[in-house]
């Protein structure tokens, strides 16, 4: 089967469909696959499997026999062709000899081009004769069992059993003597089987070789931009049980060419694989972890800061809009530029709760005046912010949008005495309003891809909160076959 058959069936394969599953030591993010979700990769399987097997071309079969009254015949049969095949029923299931995807029932018919050469002394001329036939292949079954293991943060693949068994052959020729039919039938029906399940046999183990090439290459790191990386190496062993494979990744940040920034993940917590009675494909759970890892590469890394000198309300920006609120401002400093320099002070806090994502923002606020050129700083003032957070799905990526619920402030420092924090609270508020929170949450909304092999896509999302996780249940698909329609078949 080529190489993208059985990596789409692993790709969806991913956690487990029932009760509770224990991940791996040190896995931040991890998932879940339901029954809807194993029927739509097992069809899949199949759909691409079939595709790959029609149009194979078989080797050649010569053979002879001695034919009464007529002599040594010797027939060959060339461009034996798979020209289509039907699967009755199919099944997937796993446990702790592997993955096991069997075929059974299934028909192919082959095409076929024969040739014959009759010599004997009865007939010193000899004759010869070519024509075509079909071939009806019945009870087929076909059938694979894989092992998952853990390589150095990437997945091992190893085929430990599969082949092909074909049940009965029917075999019609276009043209031929009563003779040859017979011939065809008693010599070559053996032949014929065991060409089709060699063949079938060969595509399986070139399959999995190709697909074990493949997961070693996938990269361990993800780049998201100039500052960041998401570390997707896997960590621990696949855990197959009944119906099921457990698989976690580390899916921490991390500073560029850094090893992760955050450590101390609680061991041996169960992850429900419940999506709220939805019947979703699948279940990625992501730990508040992850997004601590975020926060705190960003803030390391100087990142969370941003300079103000535009409004839109400009005047903010003038001491004379501050007269009255800071009297000595605008006396030493009349009707100067001001700019507002915002930095977070301290990591986030975030914690997911079981109704959203809580977020505790420490920020300083820096206020400058642009004098004759020279950026003096005037003042600084420290903001707590209480935000809630909403995720959302946008493609594959997680992306969030912050609500804001509460603020406070105080002076942190002054070099024009002391300030009235009660008369400044609306102008904070202002800037909270129309800067801060809309500049963070375009930094959220740019989010981080959800660890999805290329190709596939999230519909119908829900998001789901368990503290300390936040689930994402969503049925997915393979993108080429949604636009060209055939996704409707498996969605079912």
């Amino acid at each position: 089967m080529a190489p993208s058959i059985i990596f789409s069936l692993l790709s969806l394969l991913l956690v487990p469909t029932s009760g509770y599953v224990q991940p791996p030591e040190e896995g931040f993010i991890s998932g879940v696959i339901s029954d809807k979700g194993l029927d739509y990769a097992k069809e899949l399987l199949i759909e691409k499997g079939i595709a790959s097997i029609v149009m194979l071309q078989l080797p050649e079969i010569e053979n002879s026999a001695q034919v009464p009254f007529v002599g040594n015949a010797k027939v060959v049969l060339s461009d034996i062709t798979i020209k289509d095949v039907l699967v009755n029923s199919s099944s997937v299931k796993t446990g702790e000899s592997g993955v096991v995807v069997a075929v059974s029932g299934a028909t192919a018919n082959l095409s076929i081009r024969w040739r014959y050469s009759v010599s004997s002394w009865l007939i010193p001329i000899g004759i010869s004769d070519s024509g075509n036939a079909s071939v009806e292949v019945t009870g087929m079954q076909v059938g694979l069992t894989v092992n998952l293991r853990n390589q150095e943060g990437s997945l091992k693949l190893t085929l430990l059993d599969y082949g092909c068994y074909v049940g009965d052959l029917s075999i019609k020729l276009d043209g031929g003597a009563s003779w040859l039919y017979q011939l065809l039938v008693d010599a070559f029906e053996g032949n014929i089987a065991s060409a089709v399940e060699e063949a079938i046999s060969e595509k399986i183990r070139e399959g999995i070789e190709n697909i074990d090439n493949l997961l070693q290459s996938i990269p361990k790191q993800i780049s998201l931009d100039k500052t960041s990386a998401l570390n997707v190496s896997f960590v621990g062993n696949p855990v197959l049980s009944n119906s099921s494979i457990a698989i976690a990744i580390n899916g921490l940040f991390t500073g560029k060419n850094e090893a992760s920034v955050l450590q101390g993940y609680q061991k041996g917590l169960k992850i429900s694989s419940a999506c709220g009675g939805l019947p979703k494909m699948i279940k990625l759970s992501i730990h508040e972890n992850v997004f601590k890892s975020a926060s705190l590469v960003y803030y390391y890394a100087g990142k969370m800061q941003l300079i103000i000198d535009e409004l839109p309300d400009q005047a903010i920006l003038n001491t004379a809009e501050w007269r009255f609120i800071v009297p000595q401002l605008y006396k030493r400093y009349p009707n100067d530029d001001m700019q507002l320099n915002i930095s977070v002070s301290a990591t986030p806090f975030i914690q997911v709760t079981y109704q959203h994502v809580a977020a505790t923002i420490f920020v300083d606020i820096t206020i400058n005046v642009l004098e004759d050129g020279e950026v003096i700083p005037v003042a600084c003032i420290s903001v707590e912010i209480s935000a809630l957070c909403s995720v959302e799905i946008v493609g594959n990526n997680i992306s969030g949008r912050l609500k804001l619920q509460n603020f406070s402030t105080y002076l942190k420092w002054s070099k024009i005495g002391k300030l009235h924090m009660n008369l400044i609270q609306s102008l904070m508020s202002s800037v909270l309003k129309t800067v801060i929170l809309p500049y963070l949450n375009f930094k959220l909304n740019r989010g981080f891809p959800l660890p999805i092999i290329d190709g596939f896509g999230f519909q119908n999302a829900n998001i789901l909160y368990t503290q300390p996780w936040i689930a994402v249940c969503s049925d997915v698909f393979l993108e080429d076959y949604y636009y060209l329609g055939q996704h409707s078949a498996y969605a079912s």
